[in-house]
């Protein structure tokens, strides 16, 4: 479980094709606090450290993950946004963040508005019929925030200056492919009305 507060932006260094499977390696500043099969968050996919050494650690991103996620398009030097998992004894800062996400969507409009960002994001809606709804939450890339302009297949989120710096966010464009995972209220409230409407 996860909050959508985003630890670090961590650099990709190397990638590795296994039949279906990809290994990513990432650096980053807390590696040597890892453990093997501990759960962290990339870019918002809970992912398992299944090796590392004093520089780096690898997660493993198996085909059905990479159909669903931006995974499969990292490259050597990207940027990954990282979370470890939610402490029972902490506070929730974001919001509730399961780290499974439903699917990519296109950023298709990034505009500055004098010291913040706000960007636009369309999706394909799917057989789920997830929405997102106006001040509700999503996670983008793994990070927890507000929905602004919501519509029935896009939405936009404004972006301070501090989680532009610190997350991959500085680095989408027009044609950013980004991982969104729904709000899980939601998720189960669209799926209960689905099935009261089958009956």
């Amino acid at each position: 479980m996860f909050s959508g507060i985003v630890e670090e932006a961590a650099k990709v260094v190397k990638i590795e094709k296994e039949k279906e499977n990809l290994h990513i390696s990432m650096e980053c500043s807390f590696v040597n606090d890892l453990q093997i099969d501990q759960s962290i968050s990339h870019n918002g996919v809970c992912l398992t450290v299944v090796k590392k050494d004093t520089q780096s650690y690898t997660v493993t991103a198996i085909k059905e993950t990479l159909e669903k996620s931006n995974l499969g398009d990292l490259e050597v030097g990207d940027k990954v946004n990282l979370e470890r998992s939610t402490s029972l004894n902490g506070r929730l800062d974001g919001h509730i963040v399961q780290g499974h996400v439903d699917q990519t969507a296109i950023c298709t409009e990034v505009r500055e508005a004098d010291g913040s960002w706000y960007f636009k994001f369309e999706y394909e809606p799917t057989q789920d019929d997830y929405i997102t709804v106006e001040k509700g939450s999503v996670s983008v890339n793994g990070v927890s925030l507000t929905v602004v302009n919501s519509k029935d297949r896009s939405f936009e989120v404004a972006i301070i200056p501090f989680t532009y710096e610190m997350t991959n966010f500085h680095q989408f464009k027009s044609g950013s492919v980004v991982n969104i995972e729904f709000d899980i209220i939601g998720k189960y409230i669209a799926k209960i009305l689905k099935q009261q409407q089958g009956n």
